[in-house]
């Protein structure tokens, strides 16, 4: 295991400090999906269906705007952004109140278009400040920041609610929560170009060719199988999430869900470090496939402890395949187009959560958790070996490329000396 990578990304300068910073910043964003759906539910006494819908509004939202923030990010700096965001944040979180609730699904969607890009703009800078022989590891430092931070961001909310009776409070601490993240990123201004040279003691691992170094093209079917690899992951996520609901609720021991999700999201973490430790990560896709695979049991448990024992697995792969698609669109795409490619990314995220929820929840309706896990599961795989066919005959097509250039090259070379004599050769001097 490469556990000196982990040493060398935290010995950055200023590096310790920003992930403590982005640990921070994160939270708020991580609890608006409990607080809005119990706002709705407690506060205005209407059904999680309706609820539902604001959250569904919010994160179409966040889809559409992601990659906008993000190109605006390249082209003006992350204060501006940082600015007009924090402020949207701030006044919207503390209106959702009083908000009629027909206003209330078009501003969730105006509003969170505008929502603070707290991930995309961590991810962008990681990509700025960090070589690119240590991003991985730095990627999986992040994946477990992210894993804490949804640890503890929902929890909160949660509690402060329940204790409360009514989430109108804690909704107001999560705008403020909200705005005052944009405020200390604004503050810090994180670095989202890269430096003019790489740290000297990883300086002579970074690859300086590839499509980094490259203006255009970026946007190519390789990008794209990243998106879908995004979106795929996102899915049996959310999915699961559904799922461990269900089987508690299904088994009257719904008072574990929190246990049963602290412990997958441990599980993660876990799998986060030992990806970034390994000499040799396993492809994205590979661990898709995984992902998939061992997400399929989780719906069969027939008690908390059992779920807890079948999370883990599932758990094991889910920061490692995320880590895996930040890393491969920080190395796929130049480092003016970073911040767009990380808003697509955050996009494709969002989409697959989007997704992933309700299509479970119509199988388990019919069917139950079991053969809701299976056919989101099954369909996850699918999607894995697809994108492995993918992959493989893109090597292939690229393999076959390098030896034909080299083949014409070394033609070229030959050549030269292979002209022919002035003089026939069965000639002889007098």
């Amino acid at each position: 295991m490469h556990l000196t990578r982990y040493k060398s990304v935290l010995a950055l300068p200023g590096m310790r400090t920003f992930m403590l910073v982005s640990l921070i910043a994160r939270i708020p964003s991580t609890a608006w999906t409990t607080a809005l759906t119990l706002s709705i539910v407690l506060d205005r006494h209407r059904s999680y269906a309706e609820a539902g819908a604001a959250t569904a509004m919010f994160t179409v939202g966040l889809a559409i705007g992601s990659p906008l923030l993000g190109r605006a990010v390249d082209r003006h700096g992350p204060r501006p952004v940082l600015l007009l965001t924090g402020v949207v944040s701030l006044l919207f979180w503390n209106l959702v109140p009083v908000l009629p609730y027909s206003v209330l699904l078009a501003a969730a969607a105006f509003c969170g278009a505008l929502q603070v890009p707290v991930m995309t703009l961590v991810r962008q800078s990681l990509a700025a400040r960090v070589p690119e022989s240590v991003r991985r590891q730095a990627y999986s430092l992040d994946s477990m920041a992210v894993e804490l931070s949804f640890m503890v961001g929902p929890a909160l909310a949660v509690l402060a609610i329940t204790q409360l009776g009514e989430a109108a409070s804690t909704l107001h601490v999560l705008g403020f929560g909200i705005a005052l993240s944009a405020a200390v990123l604004y503050a810090y201004n994180p670095r989202t170009a890269a430096s003019a040279a790489p740290t000297a003691d990883v300086a002579d691992d970074v690859h300086t060719s590839g499509p980094e170094t490259a203006g255009t093209g970026w946007f190519s079917r390789g990008f794209v199988l990243i998106l879908a690899v995004c979106a795929a992951c996102c899915v049996i996520l959310s999915a699961t999430d559904v799922a461990i609901v269900a089987v508690l609720r299904g088994h009257g021991e719904i008072a574990w869900a929190g246990v049963v999700v602290i412990i997958w999201c441990a599980a993660s973490m876990a799998g986060g470090f030992v990806h970034g430790a390994m000499r040799r990560p396993l492809p994205m896709t590979v661990l898709l496939l995984l992902l998939g695979a061992l997400s399929i049991p989780v719906g069969l448990a027939d008690s908390w402890w059992l779920l807890c024992v079948l999370a883990i697995p599932a758990g094991l792969a889910c920061a490692p395949t995320i880590a895996s698609t930040v890393d491969a669109v920080s190395r796929a795409v130049p480092a003016e187009r970073r911040g767009q490619a990380m808003g697509l990314h955050s996009a494709a995220l969002t989409a697959g959560s989007a997704v992933g929820a309700p299509l479970i929840g119509i199988v388990i309706d019919r069917a139950g958790p079991g053969w809701g896990m299976a056919a989101v599961g099954a369909l996850v795989c699918l999607i894995a070996l697809a994108g492995i066919a993918v992959e493989g005959t893109r090597r292939r097509s690229a393999d076959a490329s390098r030896m034909f250039e080299e083949y014409r090259t070394a033609g070229a070379v030959a050549a030269p000396d292979s002209e022919p004599s002035a003089q026939p050769a069965y000639e002889t001097v007098s």
